[in-house]
């Protein structure tokens, strides 16, 4: 079986704080959304896939096979197979959303170690750009523009908080592309946040093969509330494993920045379990949404009151 790895990037640095069920509610009518001011467009008829673009999607329909056979990428949210406690979500929430699984490299770029952090999210309402590459099919961004609209929607009644498309001034970004269109996002990355050094782009445009999908969430100075959001989703995945990238690195943009392999059923494990938000994922974004707790809160401040949230929200046995 080969490497597999999302990524979810959340190192802090000079600027910044960096870091994929059925789908519910109605389908909308799909929206073409325009660039941000200043970006540079992908061009609208660009050449024909390379070779490269085709073999990473050759790749990854063969890695989804592979992981369905294996009766992974599950879609249940999870059952009776995967029971957990109060006590469970709550150090599980602990462990994904007060942890950083990357940090800033001394060369800028992202570098893969555990840290502890603090608790961070959006204030502001989160406004979806959905941006899709010229080699996307206009019936393929039809279905992805209803699906992130019906995500988003249901990601909004969790948290409580606004979170929706918009071609208004969006501050999350969603960029949908094969390999040759993500190589040439630089200048668009570099328009769309202007404070991101060479080496983080090229974290975004270089991705190995072994990274899925990615999202880089921001926060200006020391905050701790984000403030803008940029993720990239592989054109070539297959039909599963791109909705699995939507759901996890749009979760993940939101403040729930690690991974546990200790947390089940849930997304943010790189196991590959899950491939859709769960049951215990969603327990988490309310918690993480709560007013009681605030951008900026340490491990030992969060403690007590996680608890408290993950007992009157699960009331499972300890």
């Amino acid at each position: 079986m080969p490497d597999r790895q999302r990524c979810r990037c959340t190192p802090t640095g000079i600027v910044a704080a960096l870091v994929l069920a059925a789908l519910a509610g109605c389908t909308p009518t799909p929206v073409t959304l325009r660039p941000p001011p200043g970006a540079v467009a992908l061009p609208a008829v660009p050449p024909l896939p390379s070779a490269d673009s085709e073999a990473i999607r050759v790749y990854f329909a063969k890695v989804q096979a592979d992981l369905l056979a294996q009766g992974l990428m599950r879609t249940d949210g999870g059952g009776a197979d995967a029971p957990f406690s109060d006590r469970m979500l709550a150090e599980n929430f602990i462990r994904i959303a007060l942890f950083d699984e990357y940090q800033r490299g001394l060369a800028g770029g992202l570098v893969q170690r555990e840290t502890i952090s603090r608790l961070r999210r959006w204030q502001q309402p989160v406004r979806v750009g959905l941006h899709f590459g010229a080699s996307v099919p206009p019936a393929q961004q039809a279905t992805d523009t209803a699906r992130v609209a019906s995500y988003l929607a249901r990601l909004a009644q969790i948290t409580g908080h606004p979170i929706a498309l918009s071609d208004t001034a969006p501050n999350f970004h969603v960029h949908i592309v094969n390999e040759d269109e993500r190589r040439a996002l630089g200048p668009v990355i570099s328009a769309t946040l202007p404070d991101l050094g060479p080496g983080d782009v090229a974290g975004l445009t270089n991705l190995p093969r072994s990274t899925y999908c990615i999202v880089f969430a921001l926060s200006q100075g020391n905050s701790s509330t984000y403030t803008r959001a940029f993720a990239v989703i592989r054109a070539e995945h297959p039909d599963l494993l791109r909705l699995s990238c939507i759901h996890e690195e749009i979760a993940q943009g939101l403040g729930l920045a690690n991974d546990s392999p200790t947390a089940r059923p849930s997304i943010f494990n790189d196991d590959e379990e899950y491939a859709l938000l769960t049951v215990q994922d969603e327990l988490m974004l309310r918690m993480l949404y709560n007013p009681a707790l605030r951008p900026g809160m340490t491990e030992a401040e969060a403690r007590p009151i996680i608890f408290t949230l993950a007992s009157a929200l699960h009331g499972g046995a300890s």
